[in-house]
């Protein structure tokens, strides 16, 4: 059964020769070769950090200071061991949350590399991966919030809520884009028992 071209009237689809977007060898399974290594590349951060959060557990500190400046000059303030976890901590988190966000869409282009994106997994993981963005983007803008009244108090501003305004709307887009794929999925089956 072929399904009728829905194209609107005055809309061509731009094609490059030779250039496909879905299947092997063409521009997903690059893109999945890209997502691969950057993948591993994240994974081996977070893995020393996580590692060096462990370390500095028992690191001796004493007469460490650490200078939080901005253009007009900067405060200098004590190392201490909490000040130190919070930051390998959150910077564990940060890193961390975006190799959950690469492994999804790893997963993703693998079924765009063998042709068939509109599977029910996809769903579930374009779901999470606008989950995990919401909380990176609140986590960020939090520590920066508690950072700013806390350590850099009169240097480095915290963000206002303009500043959630991208973030917010590229987790809209995620969670739409599951919608999408939602459907995709549910015309298929129905393609499949129709056939």
């Amino acid at each position: 059964m072929r399904l009728p071209n829905l194209t609107p009237v005055g809309i061509r689809e731009f094609r490059i020769p030779g250039l496909r977007a879905l299947g092997p060898g063409s521009v997903s399974s690059l893109l999945k070769i890209a997502l691969d290594v950057a993948y591993w590349l994240l994974a081996l951060i977070t893995g020393v950090l996580v590692v060096i959060f462990f370390v500095s557990m028992f690191i001796p500190l004493e007469n460490l200071n650490v200078t939080v400046s901005d253009d007009s000059g900067g405060k200098a303030l004590p190392l201490t061991r909490p000040l130190l976890l919070f930051a390998v901590g959150a910077f564990s988190a940060y890193f961390g949350g975006f190799m959950l966000i690469l492994r999804n869409l790893r997963m993703i282009f693998r079924t765009l590399t063998i042709g068939d994106p509109f599977q029910p997994g996809n769903v579930r993981r374009l779901r999470q991966i606008g989950l995990i963005l919401a909380i990176v983007t609140g986590g960020v803008w939090a520590t920066q919030g508690l950072v700013a009244a806390r350590l850099a108090n009169g240097v480095m501003e915290s963000q206002g809520l303009g500043d959630l305004l991208t973030p917010g709307f590229s987790v809209m887009i995620v969670l739409v884009l599951a919608e999408v794929f939602r459907e995709g999925a549910r015309l298929r089956r129905e393609a499949e028992l129709t056939i």
